[in-house]
């Protein structure tokens, strides 16, 4: 299967949740009225894209037909394309440039942070990097143990210290062990505690400062794993992860599980902060680089 294979299938419950009802409420109008935008509004809404995001989308069509005349309803889905495409704002890929080139892993346990780094590191393998994995969700045994079945799946190094430790001297460490081994990247996890802001603030604020510090020239990427199926509630984390990180892009997991795909949008929109990555299946080369062209066209042609 190809990559946009890939990626159209893992949307496909988005698309018969999302557009299939737009298709047949389409259908069923024979002119553009305000009755016709309130209930595409609706849809919208109901598609977890937000009720922010969703008036946005319908007031941008109001103009579109106002300035282009449109009078067929069916004309209506090629411009909602459009929008959504533009919404979405210009594709950021991973910034690797830097060697070594650092990306911190944030997000709730549960989200699939573990499996998304383990992913990652296979695939940044495959692809010719030496990949170092630094293991400072320190809070949960488990996820050390986690880790270090991923890293020694994929043949990369793992940095790791005992539970309870504290996670910015498994950065640094990881950030040494980097340098010495002349890695391309390293891949810090962090514990995922929302309840526990203060905390987290604390732990992210200390890590940072030891990336700044001894890896001041490279590339750092922060990374905020959502899982696709809590919907709305994806946004809402996001909020609160961004008042203790700079958050610079977005992995979404779990999309070939759910209807809720519209979440990208909304994420976009509201929050613009881009999607890098998105889950859309088990297997390790599931994890995709986002393109917006192609979420647009997976979900629409």
């Amino acid at each position: 299967m190809g990559l946009f294979e890939k990626i159209k299938s893992g949307l496909l419950k988005t698309k018969e949740s999302m557009v299939k009802r737009i298709d047949s409420f389409i259908g069923s109008f024979t002119k553009i009225d305000e009755e016709f935008f309130e209930e595409l509004e609706e849809i919208l809404i109901t598609s977890d894209i937000g009720v922010s995001t969703s008036v946005k989308i319908c007031d941008e069509l109001r103009k579109r037909v106002k300035e282009k005349g449109i009078t067929d309803p069916l004309d209506i889905k090629s411009e909602m394309k459009e929008i959504i495409v533009e919404m979405l704002g210009e594709d950021k890929p991973l910034d690797l440039s830097t060697k070594p080139s650092v990306i911190v892993v944030i997000g709730v346990n549960g989200a699939g942070k573990t499996t998304t780094i383990g992913k990652l590191s296979a695939q940044l393998k495959n692809s010719g990097k030496k990949v170092v994995v630094a293991a400072a969700d320190t809070f949960r045994a488990a996820a050390i143990d986690q880790l270090e079945v991923w890293t020694k799946r994929s043949e990369v190094d793992i940095v790791k210290h005992a539970e309870g430790s504290d996670p910015a001297a498994v950065v640094f460490d990881g950030i040494s062990a980097a340098k010495a081994r002349n890695a391309d990247v390293l891949i810090c996890d962090t514990a995922g505690r929302l309840h526990n802001k203060k905390n987290l603030m604390n732990e992210l604020q200390k890590i940072s400062k030891i990336i700044h510090t001894q890896c001041e020239e490279s590339s750092v990427e922060t990374l905020l794993v959502l899982d696709a199926t809590t919907g709305q509630n994806a946004v809402n984390q996001t909020k609160q992860f961004m008042e203790v990180a700079d958050i610079t892009g977005i992995v979404l997991t779990k999309l070939d599980g759910t209807a809720k795909g519209g979440i990208i949008i909304s994420i976009a929109d509201e929050l613009k902060i881009p999607v890098k990555l998105i889950g859309v299946g088990e297997q390790i080369d599931d994890l995709q680089t986002f393109s917006r062209t192609d979420f647009a066209n997976a979900l629409f042609d």
